[in-house]
C-alpha cells in the first residue's frame, strides 16, 4: 500500500473519477455512489487542507497561490457537492445538471493539482518527508471518514464555512 503523500492523493483522485462513471450511469445505484464520493471528497480534502497543503507552503518551490487556490477549489466542490446531495430525485435532469458541475469543478481542480502542486512536491520535497505527510493525510482523511463526514448535514456546514473562500 502506497504511503507517498502525492501517491496516495493520486489515488484518490483516481477513485473519483470511478464514481464519477458511476454517478453517470442511469442504471447504478446513484445514491450509493454519491454516498461514497461525499465522503471521500470531503475527508481528501480535509486531510489536504490540514497536513499537506500547510506543509507544501514552507518549500519555496512549490507555488504558495497555487496552494491558496487548490483550498479556494474545494470550496467550490464543496458548494457544488451539496448542491447536487440536495436534489432528491436522482433521475432528474436538475440531478444530472447539479453532476455535471460538480464533475466539471472537481475535473479542474484534479487537474490543476495535478499539474502544479503534486508534480512540485514529487519533484521538491524529499522522498521521507512526503511519507510522512502520507501517513499524516491518511489518518486525518480516516478520521473524518470514521466521523461520517459526507453526511450532508456536515457538508453543509463545511459549505457555509468555506463559502468566503470562493472567489
Amino acid at each position: 500500500m502506497a504511503t507517498d503523500v502525492v501517491e496516495l492523493i493520486l489515488a484518490d483522485h483516481r477513485r473519483f473519477e470511478e464514481l464519477f462513471r458511476t454517478l453517470r450511469d442511469r442504471e447504478s445505484d446513484r445514491a450509493m455512489a454519491l454516498s461514497e464520493l461525499a465522503a471521500l471528497l470531503v475527508a481528501h480534502a480535509e486531510a489536504e487542507e490540514t497536513e499537506v497543503y500547510p506543509a507544501l507552503k514552507r518549500y519555496k518551490e512549490v507555488d504558495n497561490d497555487e496552494v491558496d487556490h487548490g483550498a479556494e477549489e474545494h470550496a467550490e466542490g464543496h458548494q457544488a457537492l451539496l448542491a447536487l446531495m440536495e436534489v432528491e430525485d436522482t433521475s432528474s435532469e436538475e440531478w444530472e445538471s447539479k453532476l455535471e458541475e460538480l464533475v466539471e469543478a472537481l475535473n479542474h481542480h484534479v487537474d490543476e493539482e495535478e499539474r502544479t502542486i503534486l508534480n512540485d512536491a514529487r519533484q521538491e520535497v524529499s522522498d521521507e518527508r512526503r511519507e510522512e505527510l502520507g501517513r499524516l493525510f491518511t489518518e486525518i482523511r480516516q478520521s473524518r471518514l470514521d466521523d461520517d463526514c459526507g453526511d450532508i448535514g456536515y457538508v453543509r456546514k463545511i459549505a457555509a464555512a468555506t463559502e468566503d473562500r470562493i472567489d
